[in-house]
């Protein structure tokens, strides 16, 4: 089963990894006659301004010559690129037809390699790799910025796989194009079919036949940006002649195109309506038929594959099924017959698979060939399970996994034997698995040396109380037998949003340029995260928001309350939506923290949802067109609640000009109020990078040395 769902923002975390994915055009900023006469900053949003960049030039120009300068720097930035570069790093793929792809950067293919070997030679320790495309040549080639951004295979039971969606980005922005790809010749397909520069969802039907959504023209994308009409696309047909198949309205965040296979090898066509960023319909599009029919399933759930015939389903609100006697809870993971419905077109029974206690959440379901694994937090650690139906219900039996830190199953597919999971910690630097479907034993594939020096580390988890006096768990890595007399120089990280969990994960480059100096480091499981399940995100949902900045507000004080910290050694650090929390902080509490990294934020709440695909998240923050979410807004929006009186903490806003998903012009004009207003800040905004700030690995490693030099001259030397 694959469906495609809009983009969110994404918090930057240096541990992340960067799996296969499609991505999706960037739009204009809309009018808005008022804010026009009264924000004197609105030039800033011209993305591509003449102005604008002669600004952000000039603001680039000043901040890296103050940081540059700083002997610190050039160390971190030699250390974050053996780091991202180092070929002592696990080469994550995807198993098709028993060959390995991954997709690989290094200072020598900057752009990356796509690249396979077999499973046999994936198990050494220096498999024989075999390159399939090399984008560093094919940029030069074509003489354009291009960015991969996955591939999208088309899969026939019992056929090899060879016909792939490339996906490639102009500069690493979401818009992409979509180009066919023959695994067989190692050549793009000539006259295969190709799609215009969109944000865009394809799912293959078969070998001839593409579902598209895209941008078709005027009117035809919604206001968050995104298509939301899906139209068939066969063969040797020019795409202006594709047919029509379901469409929603201008008022959805967007529609995408779903296609789903049975156990059979029978593929269902079908899409999905956002109707928010929170609730999708989901249809079934029955060939011969000019109806769809909709699944009968709540609007906030999950599909999560099919096993043995039964349709797997995550709960994102309580579902009494019409006619049933069983009424199932948010968080719950529930079955039913998927031929049965197919038949009658009516929902059948329904039955209960997992129950989450209060302290774990549903993670997601894979599904491979002859098992279902489900993962779990578990007191924000992570667990995998395997589930099995029978006559008496379904069962659930653990996987054995090397610690309570951070698991994950990074490839599981229903044409395939091969499951592969990953392990790390804190501490712990990542480790591939493998799970013998037969056994049910769990080996080590690959794992890493560690890549900073762990020696007298140790992690604790605390749990601050929140202003309302829930309970905030949180992570601390720091050196065994750390003087608690608030002198550690701290660096607290949040999120807070989308259900986005923060789990303890390895990171080579805070290690380094952080704990390494002898820094302590701290993850904040927030509310609006998904660390605890759909209710602890939606704790924090519109007007209820001021919780996550409690809790985060909270965790800062438990820290200089236990006196690993004070305000003078405390700096913080988010993205995306973490970089709104940032924000947030430097008007709520500055005199909490002594620096704030505020990476590619949203910023002005009163004009969010006009800008990029900042409609799509209203129902994550409340739109500013409703009086009631708009009043409330007014009272946390950064860019609105700056005081050129306050004594702020010099903070640090990067962005990226290509991100077109949360619009540069949030970090640009905020910090056009502080050079308004005198106040010192630091400004750096990557030309070509998307929305993680950096289009490759040399980029990154230049944005995290900056970063972290700038925390080490504000909370190193702190008096």
């Amino acid at each position: 089963m694959r469906f495609f769902i809009p983009l969110l923002p994404l918090a930057i975390v240096a541990c992340t990894q960067t799996p296969e994915m499609e991505t999706a055009l960037p739009d204009a900023p809309a009018e808005s006659p008022k804010a026009a006469e009264t924000d004197p900053n609105l030039w800033l949003e011209e993305v591509e301004g003449e102005k604008a960049l002669e600004w952000v030039r000039a603001q680039n120009e000043g901040s890296l010559a103050e940081l540059q300068a700083d002997p610190r720097y050039a160390k971190y930035e030699a250390a974050a690129l053996d780091v991202l570069t180092s070929d002592a790093r696990i080469p994550y793929g995807t198993v098709r037809d028993g060959m390995v792809y991954n997709f690989w950067q290094d200072d020598v293919n900057v752009r990356g390699l796509w690249r396979r070997t077999t499973l046999e030679s994936y198990a050494t320790d220096a498999p024989d790799w075999e390159t399939v495309v090399d984008f560093d040549k094919l940029a030069a080639d074509e003489g354009r910025n291009w960015v991969y951004t996955g591939a999208n295979c088309l899969r026939e039971k019992g056929k090899p796989v060879r016909h792939c969606l490339v996906s490639l980005s102009d500069g690493g922005k979401d818009a992409v194009i979509n180009r066919e790809f023959d695994l067989e010749t190692k050549t793009f397909v000539e006259d295969g079919f190709v799609t215009p520069e969109a944000k865009q969802g394809i799912s293959w039907v078969d070998p001839d036949t593409l579902l598209i959504a895209s941008d078709w023209g005027e009117g035809t994308v919604t206001a968050s940006g995104y298509p939301f009409i899906v139209k068939r696309w066969k063969r040797g047909t020019p795409l202006s002649e594709a047919e029509e198949v379901i469409r929603g309205t201008k008022d959805h965040v967007g529609v995408w195109p779903s296609v789903m296979e049975l156990e059979d090898g029978r593929v269902l066509q079908g899409a999905v309506k956002s109707e928010t960023f929170f609730t999708h319909s989901f249809w079934w599009l029955p060939e011969g038929e000019a109806e769809p029919v909709r699944w009968p399933i709540p609007l906030k759930s999950s599909p999560e594959g099919i096993y043995k015939g039964q349709f797997l389903l995550s709960l994102e609100e309580d579902w009494a099924p019409e006619g049933q006697h069983t009424a199932f809870r948010t968080g719950d993971l529930v079955a039913f017959d998927v031929k049965a419905f197919l038949e009658t077109r009516a929902l059948p029974e329904v039955s209960l698979v997992f129950r989450p206690n209060a302290a774990q959440a549903v993670n997601g379901v894979a599904v491979a060939k002859g098992a279902a694994l489900l993962s779990i937090n578990d007191n924000v650690a992570s667990r995998v399970l395997r589930l099995e139906p029978g006559a008496d219900g379904w069962t659930t039996g653990a996987l054995e996994l090397p610690g309570t830190g951070q698991a994950g199953i990074v490839f599981a597919d229903e044409h395939e034997e091969t499951v592969f999971l990953t392990y790390q910690d804190f501490l712990t630097p990542d480790s591939l698995l493998g799970y013998d479907i037969a056994s049910g034993e769990v080996s080590t594939v690959k794992s890493l040396p560690g890549k900073f020096d762990a020696s007298g580390l140790e992690v604790e988890q605390f749990f601050a109380v929140s202003k309302d006096g829930t309970k905030v768990p949180y992570f601390i890595v720091h050196k065994t037998g750390m003087k608690l007399d608030g002198s550690t120089p701290t660096l607290l990280y949040g999120y807070g949003g989308f259900q986005v969990s923060m789990n303890p994960g390895y990171s080579p480059v805070t290690g380094r340029l952080w704990l390494e100096q002898g820094g302590a480091y701290v993850l904040a499981n927030i509310r609006g995260g998904g660390e605890f399940g759909p209710a602890w995100h939606q704790a924090g949902l519109k007007l209820n928001r001021q919780r996550v900045y409690d809790d985060f507000i909270a965790v800062g004080e438990d820290l200089i309350a236990r006196k690993v910290t004070s305000p003078a050694h405390l700096g913080i650090m988010g993205g995306s939506n973490g970089g709104l929390l940032m924000g947030v902080m430097l008007n709520q509490r500055p005199d909490l923290w002594n620096a704030v990294v505020v990476q590619v934020p949203l910023l002005d709440m009163m004009r969010y949802h006009l800008l990029l695909a900042g409609a799509s998240w209203v129902d994550e923050y409340g739109s500013p067109d409703v009086p009631e979410e708009r009043a409330f807004l007014e009272t946390i929006s950064p860019y609105q609640n700056f005081d050129a009186s306050r004594p702020y903490p010099e903070p640090f806003f990067v962005t990226s000009t290509k991100d077109d998903r949360v619009h540069p012009g949030h970090a640009r004009k905020m910090a056009k109020l502080f050079e308004d207003a005198g106040l010192p800040f630091l400004y750096y905004e990557n030309i070509d990078g998307g929305h993680s700030a950096a289009a490759n690995q040399t980029e990154r490693a230049k944005r995290t040395a900056l970063e972290f030099t700038y925390l080490s001259e504000r909370l190193f030397e702190a008096k």
